[in-house]
């Protein structure tokens, strides 16, 4: 049986630099620059103009305002929340927030019930007509992002899929900080009691 040899350091990064473009191989050098990366985000704008122009244009498709969405996209994440749990994750006000949810209620994308321990508490789930519009969303914007990925060539779209992949393995604030993930028995606990923060 052959042995198998692993290359050294010098020998990938050489790789590297000859299936990479010499912008993605400068950035790849700068990247632990905070500055330097924000500055190439920035440069990235024709991208976020279609992704947000196409997100845009669904939305309106589907008579729903951005403040809404956020909203379904907490509960797809939170489980059950209460209306004070969701004002907190929006940055809304309770009221606000209310008035919010009766529309998604109407809509039976989302369900209102008594809390069984506090009748005066009600708390707000996604209904399976919820659940399907996020996936309508989710596939939507996938497709979207696949077609701005998939021209590159192969050594830049598995870059991509590397920073996809990094970026998803952290759990990020509403702020934009990277938040330590909770271990699974912890929202596994949070759930059962049905009042999990986002």
């Amino acid at each position: 049986m052959p042995s198998l040899s692993v290359p050294s350091r010098t020998a990938v990064e050489s790789a590297a630099r000859e299936l990479l473009s010499a912008p993605v191989e400068a950035a790849r050098l700068r990247i632990q620059n905070p500055r330097e990366l924000s500055d190439r985000i920035a440069m990235g704008r024709a991208i976020w103009r279609d992704l947000v122009i196409g997100f845009a244009a669904q939305l309106g498709e589907l008579n729903l305002g951005f403040t809404q969405l956020a909203a379904l996209y907490a509960l797809a994440e939170g489980g059950t929340m209460t209306i004070a749990d969701l004002a907190d994750t929006l940055g809304r006000s309770p009221s606000a927030v209310s008035r919010l949810a009766d529309g998604l209620v109407q809509r039976q994308l989302v369900e209102r019930t008594q809390d069984s321990e506090d009748r005066r508490q009600r708390t707000l789930r996604l209904t399976g007509r919820g659940l399907a519009l996020m996936g309508l969303v989710d596939r939507a914007r996938a497709q979207e992002f696949l077609a701005i990925v998939r021209p590159l060539p192969a050594a830049e779209r598995a870059v991509v899929a590397m920073g996809v992949a990094a970026l998803a393995t952290h759990s990020i604030s509403r702020r934009g900080h990277l938040i330590k993930q909770r271990p699974p028995s912890v929202v596994a606990t949070g759930r059962e009691k049905g009042r999990v923060r986002a």
